[in-house]
């Protein structure tokens, strides 16, 4: 159950709810120790939304002011601690998102339901050219679990890194398929696809 009327919307702000359930910090910490974990390749991170999303947790009541510190002639920096709602709302927060699936817009799958707009040849052209990203992420993502390897560190810690590598795995042999099912015209309704692009022109 929902602890306060804080929306949903930004992860970033549930990684600060997360950074903050192990200790207090300033948001520099923050996004430093974010860093360093890897997370900003799974949560988009900059500077600038962070604070906004420290501001939108202080003003929700969901993180608190624990105390101003300043190093040397540096500018004060303010280091929060999570509030008792902060902690509730993490814990259902992480739990909705771990155990319900929800419709996601990703952009590629609108770009297929789109697809008639191009003719056919030139959809096999592009989809071979993201055939080729596809093998260069899943080629970063075996550079990742060399290192993780190298480190012993447990998969705990790089697990979004292994759901990613299967996302794109898998990805990438649909779109080979599906590259190769339009070249060979057995996709159904390919020869209706080509006649719309000969009316038009394209």
């Amino acid at each position: 159950m929902k602890t306060s009327r804080f929306r949903r919307s930004n992860m970033l702000a549930l990684a600060v709810l997360v950074c903050l359930s192990e200790r207090p910090m300033h948001p520099y910490e923050m996004a430093t120790l974010m860093r360093q974990r890897g997370k900003h390749e799974s949560i988009k991170l900059n500077y600038g939304s962070l604070y906004t999303v420290v501001q939108s947790l202080q003003s929700a009541r969901l993180i608190e002011p624990k105390e101003v510190e300043r190093e040397g002639r540096r500018p004060e920096r303010t280091v929060y601690r999570l509030a008792e709602a902060g902690q509730i709302e993490m814990v259902d927060w992480l739990s909705q998102l771990i155990s319900t699936p929800v419709k996601e817009y990703p952009s590629f799958e609108a770009a297929l339901s789109l697809l008639p707009a191009l003719p056919p040849d030139e959809v096999v052209a592009l989809l071979d050219v993201r055939c080729l990203h596809l093998e260069m992420e899943l080629a970063r993502h075996r550079s990742v679990r060399q290192v993780v390897a190298e480190h012993e560190l447990p998969e705990l810690f790089w697990v979004e890194d292994d759901f990613a590598s299967a996302m794109t795995d898998a990805e990438l042999g649909w779109t080979r398929r599906l590259s190769q099912r339009i070249k060979d015209g057995e996709m159904e309704g390919v020869e209706v696809w080509r006649q719309l692009a000969r009316e038009r022109g394209v």
